[in-house]
């Protein structure tokens, strides 16, 4: 099949590029790189644009079977600072690109959504059923765009579905991809590079929370078992799935100070860290029942936690510096 990938040049896009691929399906990237890199568009045909421009964005769209949408922004703490920057790229660029694909042949629409849509959970494991209640501009914004598909599906039959990731993480196994953020906020690779000394000593958002060690629990999932899913999802629509939303994870919580200690076994080094008061729109606990994502496409993640925090070491000892070092090659 031909796929559209918008922000295939990101973290999570460019690993999904790698597993359509491997699946032998065409593959076109639509990136306005504001945030992706056209290193991990290399191999591929890209379009460099705003999903919100229709012109280019039909021209791209002739001939394809499927879009599979990750254009956007995606910071809790960002989107409270600056929710107008949030609605406008999550949610009116994303309106702008659903009607485009409306008025073009394509029917299949794969959506990157998040677990920001549940807020704070009532119940652990958070279940698909459970209620939609986000804390913050981010979720919220997810969980419009996931009720514009059902409402576009009801009445244009666009067929969908959306994937609710629980905390995207490590790298390319190949460590030739991974995840690379300017300014870097996400929390592995902000601890391997306090290791390394590339960054100050990680900040941790709350010590007396009501856990069992007083850190935040999360579900860790790796990125290229999300991107298998995008593969899975996008063959269960052709096969004539109906619409869906499931969740990705991996059904284990891990303690901020439990992946502080993994990441000691993992590197042999301890992590500079220190502990900052809680942010506001952060859920204390928050891991995934991805049952219905196994039954329905036949997915289950691969990786453990130590083999994400192993990817993503290599990544940021290998991986990433040669790309910095080849980009500032070529300025020169």
């Amino acid at each position: 099949m031909k796929v559209l990938v918008t922000g295939g040049a990101g973290y999570v896009g460019s690993h999904t590029v790698r597993e359509l691929l491997a699946a032998r399906h065409e593959v076109i990237v639509y990136d306005d790189l504001s945030i992706g890199r056209r290193e991990f568009a290399r191999g591929v045909p890209l379009i460099v644009a705003d999903i919100g421009d229709r012109a280019p964005l039909l021209k791209a769209l002739g001939g394809v079977d499927a879009v599979i949408h990750f254009a956007g922004s995606a910071y809790v703490g960002e989107s409270i600072e600056n929710p107008r920057k949030y609605f406008r790229n999550n949610v009116e660029c994303a309106i702008k690109l659903a009607d485009t694909v409306l008025d073009s042949d394509v029917r299949f629409f794969i959506f990157s959504s998040s677990c920001a849509t549940y807020g704070v959970p009532q119940h652990l494991p958070v279940e698909e059923s459970s209620p939609k209640n986000p804390i913050n501009p981010y979720g919220a914004t997810k969980l419009f765009i996931e009720q514009v598909l059902s409402a576009y599906r009801y009445s244009y039959g666009l067929q969908h579905v959306c994937l609710r990731y629980f905390n995207a993480a490590g790298a390319h196994p190949s460590g030739e991809i991974g995840e690379y953020h300017d300014p870097e906020t996400h929390l592995i690779p902000l601890a391997l590079k306090a290791i390394l000394g590339t960054a100050p000593a990680l900040r941790i958002f709350g010590s007396g929370l009501p856990t069992a060690d007083g850190t935040c629990v999360r579900d860790f999932v790796h990125v290229s078992d999300l991107a298998r899913a995008h593969v899975k999802a996008l063959e269960y629509l052709v096969s004539g799935g109906e619409s869906i939303a499931l969740n990705l994870g991996t059904g284990r919580g891990t303690s901020i100070s439990c992946l502080l200690a993994t990441i000691q076994k993992v590197t042999g080094r301890e992590v500079p860290h220190e502990f900052a008061p809680s942010r506001r729109g952060d859920p204390p606990v928050l891991y995934a029942d991805a049952s219905l994502a196994c039954k329905v496409l036949g997915w289950s993640p691969e990786f453990d936690l130590e083999g994400i925090l192993r990817t993503a070491w290599r990544w940021e000892t290998q991986g990433l510096p040669r790309l910095l070092l080849a980009a500032a090659q070529q300025q020169v």
